[in-house]
Order: C-alpha cells, then sequence, then structure tokens
C-alpha cells in the first residue's frame, strides 16, 4: 500500500482511525493542508475498501480503526499538526453579535471529534495551559452551537486549583448547566469565585459574583443576589469602571425586581442609563429598558412598560443582538396576551421566535409561551404540538424546571381537551333527538 499511494497513506489512516467520527469532508482542506496529493490519496483508500463515505464523513469499519489508531498519539507528527489546527480554530473568539459568528458553527458537526482530541491530549498533556486553555474555548462553542455536557468535566474538576487555566475551564463548564440545573451551575461558580479571590483579581471577581448572581435569580435567592451585586458593584467603582457600573447596576435592578423593591430597582437601572448617557454602549442600556419595561408592568403601568420594551428594540435591531430581540419580543408577546391583545401577542412571538436560531432555550421558551396562547384561545391541537416541541428542547438541554412546567401545561391541554371532547359526547344523543335536529 505504501509503494502505490505514498508514505502518507498510512498516516492518513492513523487520523481517521483516531477520530470517533472520522475525518469531516469539508475539512480536508484546512486538517491537511501540508499534503498536496491529500484528495487523491482519500479517493484511492475509498477504491481499496480501506474507507468508506457516511453522512459527510471519511470513515473505517471497528477492526481496521482498533489497528491503525495511533497507539502513542502524542507521537505522531500529523495527528500533533492536525491537533494545532483545531486549537487554533476553538481559540477564535465568541460573540452572535460580532463577526465571524457563522464561520464557527463548525464545531456542530465536528463537537464529538474535538471533545476526542481534547480528552487525549490533556491526559497526555495534563500541565500543559494551552490544552487546558482549549478546553474552555470548546466549552464555549459548545454553549454558543450545541448546548450539552461534556465528559471533560469531571477533568476539569480534578485539576489542582492553583492551575493556571481552572477558573476559566470552571466558569465554561458552568454555563452549560445555566439551562438546567442552575444548582449545580452556582456550586461551580462559587469554586470559581473562591480561585479567583484567592489569586486577587478582582476584576475575575467581578465577573463571578455577576455570574452567581445570574444563577440566584434563577433559584430565586433574591436576597444573596443583591448581596453579590452590590458587592461587584463596588468592585467596579473602586477602579474608576463607568461601564463596569453600568453593567452591575442593571444587575442588581434585575435581582431588586425579583425581591419586589420596585423603586429600588427603578432607581438602579435608571442610573445605569444616566452614566452611559453620551458613550457608544449601548447594549446595557438596552438590557436596562427591559428591566424598566417589566418593572413598569409590575406596578400596573403598561404603556410605560411597552415604550420601555419597544425602545430595547429599537435599540437592538441596528446592531443585530438577537438575544435582546428575542426577549423583548417574548416580553411583549406576554404582555400583550395578559392584555388581550391576541394579534399584537401572536406577531410578538412570532418575531421573538426569529432570533433563536443560535438558542434553543430561548426557542423552547417562546414556543412553550405560544402554547400556552393556544391553549387559552381552547386550541388544544396547537397547543399541544407547541409545547411537545418545547418540551423536547427542554428534555435535550436537561432543562429540569423548564421541563417540569411544559409538562404540566401538557396535562392542563390534555384534560381540557379531554373534558371539551366528553361534553361533545354528552350532548351528541340530544342533537339525535331532539325536535329541532331536521
Amino acid at each position: 500500500m505504501s509503494c502505490e499511494l505514498g508514505s502518507d497513506a498510512r498516516d492518513l489512516l492513523s487520523i481517521i482511525a483516531f477520530f470517533p467520527q472520522g475525518v469531516n469532508e469539508n475539512s480536508l482542506d484546512w486538517l491537511f493542508a501540508t499534503l498536496s496529493n491529500r484528495t487523491n490519496i482519500f479517493d484511492k483508500l475509498s477504491t481499496l475498501s480501506l474507507t468508506y463515505r457516511s453522512d459527510g464523513f471519511i470513515v473505517m469499519l471497528a477492526p481496521l480503526r482498533d489497528y491503525l489508531c495511533p497507539k502513542d498519539p502524542g507521537s505522531s507528527p500529523l495527528l500533533c499538526t492536525i491537533k494545532k489546527h483545531y486549537f487554533r480554530r476553538l481559540s477564535v473568539f465568541i460573540d452572535p453579535d460580532q463577526p465571524g459568528f457563522e464561520e464557527a458553527q463548525w464545531i456542530i458537526s465536528e463537537d464529538v471529534n474535538a471533545e476526542h482530541l481534547l480528552d487525549v491530549f490533556t491526559t497526555i498533556d495534563i500541565n500543559s495551559r494551552e490544552v487546558w486553555d482549549t478546553c474552555a474555548c470548546f466549552i464555549q462553542h459548545l454553549y454558543w452551537y450545541k448546548n450539552r455536557l461534556v465528559v471533560l468535566g469531571l477533568k476539569i474538576e480534578g485539576l489542582p486549583d492553583h492551575h493556571p487555566s481552572k477558573p476559566e475551564c470552571l466558569f465554561q463548564l458552568s454555563r452549560l448547566f445555566d439551562c438546567g440545573n442552575n444548582a449545580e451551575s452556582k456550586r461551580l461558580r462559587l469554586h470559581t469565585l473562591k480561585l479567583w479571590r484567592e489569586r486577587g483579581d478582582v476584576i475575575q471577581v467581578a465577573q463571578a459574583l455577576r455570574g452567581i448572581c445570574v444563577v440566584n435569580q434563577v433559584l430565586g435567592l433574591y436576597e444573596e443576589g443583591i448581596q453579590q451585586a452590590r458587592e461587584a458593584l463596588g468592585i467596579a467603582e473602586q477602579l474608576g469602571s463607568i461601564l463596569g457600573q453600568a453593567m452591575r447596576l442593571e444587575q442588581l435592578a434585575w435581582s431588586l425586581h425579583g425581591d419586589g423593591q420596585l423603586d429600588a430597582a427603578e432607581e438602579a437601572a435608571s442610573r445605569a442609563i444616566d452614566l452611559l448617557l453620551g458613550k457608544r454602549e449601548q447594549f446595557v442600556v438596552c438590557k436596562c429598558h427591559r428591566i424598566l419595561g417589566k418593572i413598569c408592568y409590575s406596578r400596573g403601568e403598561t404603556e410605560e412598560a411597552i415604550n420601555h420594551f419597544e425602545t430595547a428594540l429599537r435599540i437592538a435591531s441596528p446592531f443585530n443582538w438577537h438575544d435582546q430581540l428575542s426577549q423583548n419580543n417574548y416580553e411583549l408577546a406576554d404582555l400583550f396576551f395578559k392584555e388581550g391583545r391576541v394579534d399584537e401577542a401572536h406577531t410578538s412571538i412570532k418575531r421573538s421566535k426569529s432570533h433563536t436560531t443560535h438558542d434553543p432555550y430561548n426557542l423552547a421558551r417562546a414556543m412553550q409561551l405560544q402554547a400556552r396562547f393556544w391553549y387559552g384561545q381552547n386550541k388544544f391541537e396547537e397547543a399541544k404540538s407547541e409545547a411537545l416541541h418545547a418540551a423536547e428542547v427542554f428534555e435535550r438541554l436537561q432543562a429540569a424546571k423548564d421541563l417540569e412546567d411544559c409538562r404540566a401545561l401538557l396535562r392542563r391541554i390534555e384534560k381540557k381537551a379531554t373534558a371539551g371532547e366528553l361534553q361533545e359526547t354528552l350532548l351528541l344523543p340530544m342533537r339525535i333527538h331532539s325536535p329541532f335536529s331536521a
């Protein structure tokens, strides 16, 4: 085989054998950039039945994989080169509202390969900061594109606390639990906070406090969240960071609102907006208008609430901030439905869904809200279909509380639909025997 295909053939076969998914056909150019004859070799391997194509990947049968898989991955020059290519692609900055977000979607199809590569090299190079920093980047990719738990979690927690990459790895790991097991997310975030405190990094301490505050809001622990938001605000004030202060005030406003302290919440959000007056940092301003909308609606000030939500939408639209566009439309949909403005509610929920392409959790929330709308209008089949789709997403994301709420809604839909069918059945004989039935 080596004589016919050249010395590269065995190396390529070992790479295909190494990766659980095989090699993505669309990734050949960046994975094997140094091999000019790569396409011909792969075609020949297929012709010889050493490999075959399956769902866009070049793969091989298990017995051949077991034989050809490198026994010492760290000593394979080609695999080490491919590792560098993967690490380079994973190290890019990810922001759904910044250029380059679409390109990083490659992880959706290759997440299993990337995780296997990291699992192997975190074992081989356990003290390598590069490997663990890339591990954190990989988890960040999953958070945005394919939220799921990882086999790397136990390894991350097993790192010694003094390892330079452990706080960031723990933080990224905690985010994978945000839509599901919030108690686990909080545990990991508290550990992250402890590590940053020990290192004396006040900026990271403030960031960690913010994350714990958010989780506490979800858990309904508003008083604890208020304390964390105020501590983070104090750090921002000591550092003289205007943006930092505005961000912490916005977070404080959410916790105060959850605790029923509406005046204090309004004051915090308004102060944040004033701090950023005339500055280019509009993202926090956008978020502040959303919380002000919720505060106003809690007071029964419906039109003021609508104005704040619509202001947030006007700020977010030019920047295409999908998260804010989705959430503010969600708030408007909920408000409109409660106010009996059904057509406006359905329009807003459709708009909310349209901004959840990369956000399965918010999509599921929007579907669940849509199901509530249909249920309220006695459209039980539509409500059931929407709620079932939402439940599937929540289950996949392991969002236990949301899944429980969704299943409760499904039970109500089933009960009311069954009662309606029973009523029609009971009325049927009356219609048959009625003298006016003709």
